[in-house]
């Protein structure tokens, strides 16, 4: 708070470790209006919970920020224009609570028992606070206990002029957001409006790799001490195709491309408190099994919570299975900054021309999420053409041709 030819400026208050920003929830108080030191003129939303602001002077109050801006701590937020009262404003000012006090004594009274906004939203729609049951600490009369009040209100009287009824429970919940899942909308939403994302299809004939992982499955597990899964197919695949459209495995950084000669396979796994995507480094020089390990390895570790920076960031490269939640088809969104990302989905035996002759067989639709402005329509089409080509003929993967 500073001091300026008899004006105040009041600042947001450091209102808690790790609180950097508030919202200006409610003003209690209109511009002009005269305020008292230590009244509460306002309520602020941190991302914690909710505090009262309370004058730091006595004087006139300006608005600096309206109800719903955003505001960093140390921010202004009003100011306060001290004026002196004379004798006769003082005591009209004084009659004039005197009246008010007058008028209702009980309501006076019960409204003291509410909070500052509960009290705002009862005086502006001429609530009467008897008509309403305080749920917090003491009976305190809330703001959520008189927008409940009004809601009742409003569906019984909906209720009461409408002939259809409802049966069953109508419950609501509300849960607030997690910082994680905070982050995760963030970021979905800049990549939306910031990236020329577009998506390109196509379909695997998973046999091949489903008959080389029967032939092979239990000894391949007595040697490794792990199973063999599709996932390590597909990042060995995507390695090697990767490595032929330089562009899928590159990021936009400013008005330069950056190229990676190397694979940071990004895989994303889900976990109670949401999605993470942690990363399998250097992937194009791993093996089988020393993939499948790694994905056991870090899928562990994110789903108990115990995954490291260092171990989510950097990837060049995405692979996302929906499958495994019954996906038939999705839109995977890119991973920034990275420039695609590619998702598997369900298997499903469909008839297929095989040869000229109708097969049954066990397929997997693709889709390949891209940064337009990097990666072009042939570059995405043909990185899909030859993961499809490797993954129908998986002894390519060990040949690399």
């Amino acid at each position: 708070m500073t001091k300026s030819d008899k004006i105040y400026e009041m600042f947001v208050p450091n209102v808690g470790e790790s609180i950097n920003e508030v919202t200006i929830s409610s003003w209690l108080k209109s511009n002009g209006d005269y305020v008292e030191l230590d009244e509460i003129i306002a309520e602020i939303d941190s991302d914690k919970a909710t505090f009262e602001l309370t004058a730091e002077a006595s004087g006139n109050l300006i608005i600096e920020a309206e109800e719903g801006t955003t505001l960093e701590i140390g921010k202004l937020i009003c100011k306060i224009e001290i004026k002196e009262i004379s004798k006769e404003q003082k005591e009209s000012q004084d009659q004039k609570e005197v009246l008010t006090d007058n008028k209702s004594e009980v309501i006076t009274k019960e409204r003291s028992e509410s909070t500052p906004v509960a009290k705002k939203i009862m005086d502006e729609k001429g609530i009467d606070p008897k008509e309403i049951s305080g749920t917090g600490a003491g009976g305190k009369i809330t703001k959520e206990d008189v927008i409940n009040s009004e809601q009742k209100v409003e569906a019984s009287s909906t209720a009461d002029s409408s002939e259809v009824q409802t049966v069953g429970n109508r419950n609501q919940r509300r849960e607030k957001m997690t910082q994680l899942r905070k982050t995760i909308s963030k970021r979905l939403v800049s990549v939306k409006n910031e990236t020329a994302m577009l998506t390109t299809f196509n379909e695997v004939n998973m046999e091949p790799i489903m008959n080389l992982r029967k032939k092979y499955k239990e000894s391949f597990k007595e040697k490794y001490e792990v199973n063999l899964g599709f996932m390590s197919f597909f990042t060995k695949a995507c390695c090697v195709a990767l490595s032929e459209w330089p562009a899928v495995n590159a990021l936009l950084d400013e008005n330069e491309i950056v190229y990676n000669d190397y694979c940071d396979i990004s895989i994303a796994v889900s976990t109670p408190k949401g999605l993470v995507v942690p990363v399998i480094r250097n992937a194009e020089s791993l093996s089988f099994d020393q993939i499948e390990k790694e994905i056991i390895r870090l899928a562990t570790k994110a789903r108990d919570g115990k995954l490291s920076i260092e171990e989510m960031q950097g990837g060049t490269f995405t692979i996302t299975n929906g499958g495994i939640f019954g996906s038939m088809m999705s839109t995977p969104i890119i991973n920034s900054p990275q420039s695609a990302i590619l998702g598997m989905h369900n298997i499903v035996k469909r008839t297929m021309v095989v040869n000229d002759e109708i097969k049954i067989k066990p397929m997997m639709y693709l889709a390949l999420s891209y940064d337009h402005r990097i990666i072009d329509g042939r570059e995405s089409v043909s990185f899909l053409v030859r993961l499809k080509e490797l993954l129908e003929d998986p002894s390519r993967l060990m040949l690399k041709i």
